[in-house]
């Protein structure tokens, strides 16, 4: 294993797929974290086993900063991140958050320092907020993630990456601690664009899903046959298998998992970015229509597969 020596001040451990990091990452001698929600309090974990930094965490909570001193990670406010962290990273519920703590964040940082997002947070906001860094030469970048929640705890994350090349660069080697496939998708705000597609890419499939099973039950297919079969054609994927054989089918659609209300925050920056582009989404505002009539059902804390119950109420 290189030495401490042979990596700067704070390589002692693997990082990600087991890439050390290189002496230009030398500079970065602590990490600061904002955000231990779901899959905030995994990737901090993770980045805290594996990366051998400090980690400074912040969140309004004191259950997970507790969990997470097991790790090594320190509690902090959010002006002592700023002022001693290299690297800030943020894992928050929506936008309006993200604009807070980078507002709160803002006053304290300094040239060279790096703030990356990992929340899902609208295009038009990600774009505006790494220009006004990027005027007091405060590098930026949108990371949104995906997957599960099991994958956040795996450390299996895929986390797509708006930024500059040197800024990438320079913070791949972190993230890869928290998820196995990291991908530059362009400048900063590109991250959210491929995040948000592949969210509205879901809800729809999850919508046509529920569509399907409604069908197939009224005419004599039940679901638990109809899924494990579909499943063998070309209808085969992902939500089949992950959101309509563990959530659908069993019909079991938890609290804190991905909920109704944050799959409606996710499309809405999906039709946000289309109506900005001049293009009407006929497909994506019939799944919005399908998610508010979840959430006026009662299900807006829901797993947003709660859909099923509006498209076919049994």
């Amino acid at each position: 294993m290189p030495s401490r020596a042979e990596h700067g001040a704070y390589r002692t451990g693997p990082i990600g797929k087991g890439n050390a990091m290189s002496a230009a990452d030398s500079a970065i001698r602590t990490i600061g974290f904002i955000g231990l929600g779901v899959m905030g309090e995994p990737m901090c974990g993770h980045l805290a086993r594996r990366s051998g930094v400090p980690v400074l965490a912040h969140d309004l909570r004191p259950d997970p900063l507790e969990r997470l001193a097991a790790s090594g990670v320190r509690a902090a406010t959010i002006e002592q991140i700023a002022a001693q962290a290299d690297v800030i990273i943020m894992s928050l519920p929506d936008g309006k958050a993200v604009d807070a703590v980078v507002s709160a964040l803002e006053p304290h940082l300094r040239a060279g320092q790096c703030v990356v997002d990992t929340s899902t947070s609208s295009v038009a906001l990600t774009r505006r907020i790494g220009e006004r860094l990027a005027a007091k030469g405060v590098m930026y970048a949108d990371a949104p993630v995906a997957r599960t929640r099991e994958a956040a705890a795996k450390g299996e994350l895929s986390i797509m990456v708006g930024a500059t090349d040197e800024t990438f660069a320079r913070i791949k080697p972190i993230l890869e601690t928290m998820g196995s496939d990291v991908s530059h998708c362009g400048p900063v705000g590109c991250g959210q664009v491929v995040k948000i597609l592949n969210n509205m890419l879901v809800f729809q499939h999850t919508a046509a899903l529920a569509e399907a099973m409604a069908i197939g039950r009224r005419n004599g297919v039940p679901p638990d046959m109809l899924l494990p079969i579909m499943a063998l054609g070309s209808g085969d994927s992902f939500v089949l298998r992950n959101h309509g054989m563990k959530a659908m089918l069993p019909g079991v659609f938890p609290e804190r998992a991905f909920s109704t209300r944050y799959a409606m925050k996710d499309l809405s920056y999906a039709l946000e970015m289309a109506a900005d582009s001049g293009l009407d989404m006929p497909g994506a505002k019939l799944t919005m229509e399908r998610l508010k009539q979840a959430e006026a059902a009662g299900y807006g804390e829901n797993y947003h597969p709660v859909m099923l119950k509006v498209i076919d109420p049994q």
